[in-house]
């Protein structure tokens, strides 16, 4: 027995395996989790399954397929949740999931929203938070003096 790839600290079969097999997600939180862990295991059916019938139109299962095998997965956070509970209908979470792709490490962040169909969650959509990638330094011009202090221009020192 494995521990289930969402972090929770259970094992899979305890925990997302289930859902991930096709039954039903208790929560936003839970559905959220196992769609972590079918990218991590490559599930694509699970994907597909927990999405909402509008959210299906755009989905590329092809794409999702060869993102969710490119990637080396690191980890899942939940930053918090919202609404889900008995006698909701939505529910939200927000979320950071960590992975390492050529070579980068990078983090997709995201509130996700999600709703009750058939006594089960389904995902609806979700708004990203990623920050944008800022400049530390001042970009150097080809015809700037080289920042390593050399007293060349930056083309025919560091820049070639």
């Amino acid at each position: 027995m494995s521990l289930c790839p969402c972090g929770s600290g259970k094992t899979l079969e305890a925990c997302c395996g289930p859902i991930l097999d096709g039954g039903p997600a208790a929560t936003p939180e839970a559905l959220m989790r196992s769609r972590y862990a079918a990218y991590v295991l490559c599930n694509i059916d699970h994907l597909e399954r927990s999405l909402a019938p509008e959210a299906r139109t755009d989905h590329d299962r092809a794409a999702a397929e060869q993102w969710a095998k490119a990637v080396e997965w690191l980890g899942l956070a939940i930053l918090a949740t919202s609404g889900g509970g008995a006698g909701e209908e939505t529910g939200t979470v927000e979320f950071e999931a960590r992975f390492r792709q050529g070579g980068l490490e990078q983090t997709h962040r995201e509130t996700s929203n999600f709703r009750r169909e058939n006594d089960s969650w389904v995902y609806v959509d979700g708004k990203l938070h990623n920050k944008p990638v800022v400049r530390s330094h001042p970009k150097v011009g080809r015809n700037d003096p080289c920042p390593c202090g050399s007293g060349k221009k930056y083309k025919q020192c560091c820049g070639k």
